[in-house]
């Protein structure tokens, strides 16, 4: 699978223009699931660390907009703005820095309707903005970084969906995986430029600065781990047996007693799966997925095997190599999320900085993920307890 370069990164007004009202609708679709199924309101909506009280997250996704595009903020810092919120207390509502995830639920948010009126005139004014702006860089900045913002949103926005069991449209659930035949690839090795340079089109900030790493040759599975081969470490007892297990690891299994990944359910002699409130049963084939790090880390101690670290995933997705094949699943790597050296912090001063060493890497992309944001230098990041991704790994050999 050839992935295309990643066109919002360098996207020009017009083509930024189409995926802006395609990013709103995906919003506002996936927000109208929540709402079929009478948890529109912080109230209906279990109080769970991974998911969103859904009415803030459509608030959210439109403020941040307003926020860096049509009032000019130079970063989150509330003192960079210009001007006031078109909603009176949008600041007081829906500025993450300011409204911690467990105060989202007793905000007194506006009804859907109001939040949707919202998000109409955000989305005008800045369609209308950007049509006027010239094709340079740092003023397309702004909504290159909004963009990419609703996009996450939107992919969180499934991930809620399915960790709350509710159904999506058709067209919003994953197509069925073809399966490649896995094999191993190996690496020579050598020196990579890692990160992005500036005036390279829009960068993260985590990807900043560029810099030149050396990789020694390794060995990497060429697809996915697939929920037969996970099975098979789960029948054989893997999440009995402590000495595949971190220390953290076995802390939080400790505090979970699960035995199977978040979603399974035996039945009899095979293994069924809940996929968007629905049971079905488990295809062999497709990528083992809502795994955390720690699963991850045992599959592989169970396999004799490791994790790659972020530098060689990017190695091997850079190298052009036809059977390395990625876009369908994040992927978790053996890489604590940290800085590159001559880091600093972006515009959105919440994004990365905060999360630096708490928060592992995962590298790719899932099926969820526009294919806009598609990069091989994009550095996905989150908790290693969290499970409610669409994450899942791929394998490396030990040297030697």
């Amino acid at each position: 699978m050839s992935i295309q370069p990643p066109t919002f990164r360098i996207a020009t007004p017009q083509q930024l223009a189409q995926a802006l009202r395609q990013a709103r609708s995906t919003t506002l679709a996936r927000f109208d699931c929540f709402a079929a199924e009478g948890m529109a309101q912080a109230g209906q909506v279990p109080q769970l660390r991974i998911v969103n009280p859904p009415l803030w997250e459509l608030g959210h996704v439109a403020w941040v907009a307003e926020w860096f595009i049509l009032r000019n903020a130079s970063s989150s810092h509330p003192a960079d703005a210009h001007g006031n919120c078109l909603l009176t207390r949008g600041d007081d509502w829906f500025d993450a820095a300011l409204v911690p995830h467990a105060q989202r639920w007793p905000l007194d948010l506006p009804s859907p309707g109001a939040l949707k009126t919202y998000c109409h005139e955000v989305l005008d004014r800045v369609l209308d903005k950007l049509m006027r702006e010239p094709d340079e860089h740092a003023l397309l900045y702004p909504y290159r970084l909004a963009l990419a913002h609703e996009d996450l949103h939107g992919e969180a926005m499934l991930a809620s969906l399915q960790a709350l069991g509710l159904p999506v449209p058709e067209a919003a659930t994953p197509l069925r995986y073809s399966g490649y035949a896995p094999s191993e690839i190996g690496f020579p090795g050598g020196s990579i430029t890692i990160g992005s340079a500036p005036g390279s089109g829009f960068v993260f900030d985590n990807e900043l600065a560029s810099h030149v790493c050396r990789v020694a040759p390794f060995r990497i599975d060429s697809t996915l781990v697939s929920n037969a081969q996970f099975a098979d470490f789960v029948d054989d007892g893997g999440y009995d047996q402590r000495q595949f297990w971190s220390p953290a690891g076995a802390a939080w299994l400790m505090r979970q007693e699960r035995s199977a990944p978040r979603y399974w359910q035996r039945d009899g002699a095979q293994w069924r799966c809940m996929r968007f409130g629905r049971l079905t049963t488990l295809a062999g084939a497709e990528p083992v997925r809502h795994l955390n790090l720690y699963e991850a880390q045992a599959y592989c101690a169970w396999a004799g095997r490791r994790l790659p670290t972020e530098i060689e995933w990017e190695y091997a997705a850079r190298s052009g190599h036809p059977a390395f094949r990625w876009g369908q699943l994040w992927e978790w790597t053996a890489s604590p999320f940290e800085p590159y050296a001559g880091f600093l912090p972006g515009p959105d001063r919440a994004y990365s900085a905060p999360c630096f060493t708490s928060h592992q890497v995962l590298r790719g992309a899932s099926f969820a993920t526009p294919q806009r944001l598609h990069a091989a230098q994009f550095r996905f990041f989150h908790l290693p307890e969290r499970d409610d991704l669409f994450a899942g790994l791929r394998t490396c050999a030990w040297p030697g």
